[in-house]
């Protein structure tokens, strides 16, 4: 008998949750013990983000659940709508960390004010109760932030546009993209390093920049940029993703927004 075994569940349930959830699942298996030690709320609550409570009670709907692991898995493969739907949440299922989607009604998008060029409207493929549809713009300019406290600590995160286009599109072959941290450095700065994207459901041969790509949940995607978290008590503020198109009498339609995602990677 191995001395590991012969050691208290709950010791060998701290021991586990010190590890990652795909390694408590497959410590599952091994023994009766091992299983009732790998599925305690000791474990699981080690891989839920500290501050998880306070993120469900914020939850539109309730959130049901019988154990920490259960509740892991059901934020890992349920988002959960919060703050009157304006924003969705849920976990990697592989390290749980934290992923958010801004909806439309949380991005600083100009002219959105305007019926004429924009308008928020019912989408039956969008989680929430409204998307953003361009009607006409000359100046796209999209702009998506979240604190950096919220995410989570040490993990790389990229920041994607979460779109799609109605039939009669035009004007979306090229846009800039970049993330930077607003504190730390200025909209002039961060010009330098924007990255080319394209929105356009089919792409011109002649246009170089990073295509979107087809998500599971009928919408497409397109990176704006990449960015690391740091420590938890560092204090880097609002990190901010933002589409800009400024070409002059080159008019834009056709663009359906659902949100910004910022997702680790």
């Amino acid at each position: 008998m191995t001395p590991l075994i012969v050691l208290p569940e709950g010791c060998i349930s701290e021991i586990i949750s010190f590890t990652t959830p795909a390694d408590a699942i497959r410590s599952s298996v091994i023994s009766r013990g091992f299983k009732s030690a790998a599925e305690s709320d000791i474990v699981w609550d080690k891989f839920l983000p500290s501050d998880h409570q306070q993120i469900v009670s914020r939850s539109m709907a309730p959130v049901v659940f019988d154990s920490k692991k259960d509740l892991y898995f059901r934020l890992s493969e349920s988002p959960i709508l919060l703050d009157e739907g304006k924003l969705s949440f849920w976990l990697d299922k592989t390290n749980g960390k934290k992923c958010y989607l801004l909806s439309a009604r949380q991005l600083t998008i100009s002219f959105s004010d305007n019926q004429f060029s924009w308008e928020h409207t019912f989408d039956a493929d969008s989680r929430f109760p409204e998307v953003a549809f361009l009607n006409s713009v000359d100046l796209l300019d999209i702009r998506g932030r979240i604190g950096t406290r919220v995410l989570s600590s040490r993990t790389n995160y990229a920041a994607y546009l979460v779109f799609k286009v109605s039939e009669r599109y035009h004007g979306l072959e090229s846009t800039k993209a970049r993330v930077r941290f607003v504190n730390q450095e200025s909209e002039y700065e961060a010009v330098d390093r924007a990255t080319t994207v394209i929105l356009a459901a089919r792409t011109p041969r002649n246009l170089k920049g990073r295509l979107p790509e087809k998500r599971t949940d009928e919408w497409l995607e397109v990176e704006i940029g990449k960015f690391y978290n740091g420590e938890s008590g560092d204090d880097n503020g609002d990190v901010e993703a933002r589409l800009l198109d400024s070409r002059p009498f080159h008019a834009k339609c056709g663009l359906i927004i659902e949100g910004v995602e910022f997702r680790p990677i």
